[in-house]
């Protein structure tokens, strides 16, 4: 039994409220006010361990997201009492206080995927009250795009047994996870092919763990280019240990998996960089200049999306808008046929009959 949420002024009133509440009923829309008191952060907090699927690092991010910018203000209100304005200006707040543009944009796509889920799955509410336009929205700075010739005196400054992580990390597009994670068992001997079948995740307080890649489509199969398999050979036969799970790239002294801060500070990847006139090059741009060479070889989205192991086409179609090569393959077909037109107009004025040499084509 529940009473009706205020006093009516008459018994035709109290009758409308009852059959609109029982139509909300049979139809699946009615939600229970005494469920809706409870508390967003606690709400939150069991959504984010409850949530099947998340990778670790994306937990940890989550967390962070709703201790550091979203329990703090919104924490204590009731999810009944959540509403547009309330988020809107809980949004531009935290603009005010000086947060990114980057993780308030996190922090909100946290908070709409929270209360979706209320919404959608648990009728706690009757709609999302996260409706603020744009507010998902995040411009990141463009990131640099390296050359081919850059990318191979990169890795000429690598130490020797590194040089085949730069190569492979720009020519496959793969992740700092992804190619850390790689073993013998997961490569051609002639260097062919590579599989990608898990990644590895640094996780503060837990160090590294092996997990799956960052999507479904992550999980792959890829070709080596032909040019650097002789070097991704070399590397087998000298860094390698025998057995089949051994990692393809370790630490020198240890043999333990490459921690990105260690490989930062002994190779020194920042200096080397900056020494290139590369300053603020971020190890993930290799896999971005990848990402663009492989959009500019002319191969379909869907192709794409399967060697940056995306199952979004809209990363893959951001690349293909980055490169101008087909739109000027387009102008060209234009151009030509300007030029023709203008030719024929030439050969036309130069016909002593004055006929015309065009023939109407009927279009379908």
């Amino acid at each position: 039994m529940r009473s009706a949420p205020q006093m009516f002024d008459s018994k035709r009133a109290a009758e409308r409220w009852l059959s609109l509440t029982e139509t909300q009923i049979m139809t699946g829309e009615w939600t229970d006010p005494e469920r809706a008191k409870i508390p967003l952060g606690h709400y939150a907090a069991q959504w984010i361990t409850q949530r099947p699927g998340l990778r670790p690092r994306t937990v940890e991010l989550y967390r962070w997201l709703l201790r550091k910018h979203i329990e703090p203000y919104l924490g204590g209100v009731e999810l009944g009492k959540l509403s547009t304005s309330i988020v809107r200006q809980w949004r531009s707040e935290r603009l005010m206080a000086g947060v990114s543009e980057s993780v308030t944009a996190k922090a909100y796509r946290l908070l709409r995927a929270v209360l979706t889920t209320a919404v959608d799955e648990d009728k706690i509410l009757p709609r999302n009250p996260c409706r603020v336009r744009g507010a998902d929205r995040e411009h990141a700075a463009e990131r640099p795009v390296v050359t081919v010739a850059q990318v191979f005196e990169l890795a000429n400054r690598m130490p020797g047994r590194f040089r085949a992580l730069v190569l492979l990390a720009a020519f496959n597009s793969l992740r700092w996870g992804e190619v850390t994670a790689l073993r013998r068992c997961d490569i051609a001997e002639d260097a062919s092919w590579l599989r990608v079948s898990q990644a590895l995740v640094e996780v503060p307080g837990r160090g590294l763990i092996v997990g799956p890649p960052k999507s479904r489509a992550g999980v792959r199969e890829l070709i080596i280019p032909a040019a650097i398999r002789s070097e991704v050979v070399k590397h087998l036969a000298t860094y390698v240990k025998s057995e089949p799970t051994a990692l393809l790239f370790s630490g020198e002294r240890n043999g333990n998996a490459l921690r990105r801060p260690n490989f930062n500070q002994r190779v020194k990847w920042t200096k080397v960089v900056a020494d290139m006139g590369l300053k603020g090059l971020h190890f993930h741009d290799l896999r971005h200049a990848g990402n663009i060479w492989a959009s500019k070889a002319g191969t379909s989205t869907k192709d794409l999306m399967a060697r940056m192991g995306h199952d979004d086409m809209r990363a893959a179609l951001i690349y293909q808008r980055a490169t101008s090569d087909a739109d000027e393959r387009i102008a060209d077909r234009l151009s030509k046929l300007v030029d023709d037109h203008r030719k024929g107009s030439t050969d036309e004025d130069d016909d002593p009959d004055g006929g015309s040499s065009g023939t109407l084509v009927p279009v379908s």
